[in-house]
């Protein structure tokens, strides 16, 4: 039976990771910025699977996504950033055996996950153009500036966007066993 349930659980990931490559295409202009519907579905993930499951299938769909379109090292960096928004989001939902019941906690995973990944990006940009590119002290934080508002932009609507679809999906998982399969 636990075998059976692991590798059900693995499905589910390789399932979200496949949501998350394909939100990442997906994107629309919105004041300026594109919004990208990667970062709502890497949350519903975590809300989904849990902190490291989730993580992993949010890491894995945007490396995966950085590969495809030549990215190459910097997957990696966004491997790890979109791991950690997921796992922030995953970690505050479940935390005290709630395990993303709590609507209003769920909330806040949601909001804490996309600043998570807003701080990295924004560290990222930092350490590529300082220390990579060598770009001087006011070109960095130009740079900074520039990318901020997108990446708000993109962390408001994933902390919109994921606790609706969550709620939207949620009792047909749980009518069927599927949520429960999910998580054990």
């Amino acid at each position: 039976m636990q075998t059976k349930l692991t590798t059900r659980k693995m499905i589910y990931a390789a399932l979200m990771t496949a949501l998350v490559y394909v939100a990442t295409l997906i994107a629309f202009p919105l004041l300026g910025s594109k919004v990208r519907l990667a970062n709502p579905v890497s949350l519903l993930g975590s809300l989904l699977l849990g902190p490291v499951m989730g993580g992993m299938a949010s890491g894995l769909g945007s490396l995966i996504y950085d590969i495809q379109t030549g990215y190459g090292f910097e997957g990696i960096i966004t491997f790890v950033s979109k791991f950690a928004m997921a796992w922030v989001c995953g970690k505050i939902a479940f935390a005290n055996g709630k395990n993303a019941e709590d609507h209003k906690r769920n909330i806040v995973a949601c909001t804490a996950g996309a600043w998570t990944y807003v701080a990295l990006y924004m560290l990222k940009t930092f350490v590529m153009q300082r220390f990579v590119a060598s770009v001087p002290m006011e070109g960095v934080l130009a740079a900074m500036a520039g990318k901020l508002p997108a990446s708000s932009i993109n962390a408001v609507a994933a902390m919109v966007i994921a606790p609706i679809l969550y709620i939207a999906i949620r009792p047909a998982l749980k009518s069927t066993g599927q949520l429960d399969a999910m998580r054990t």
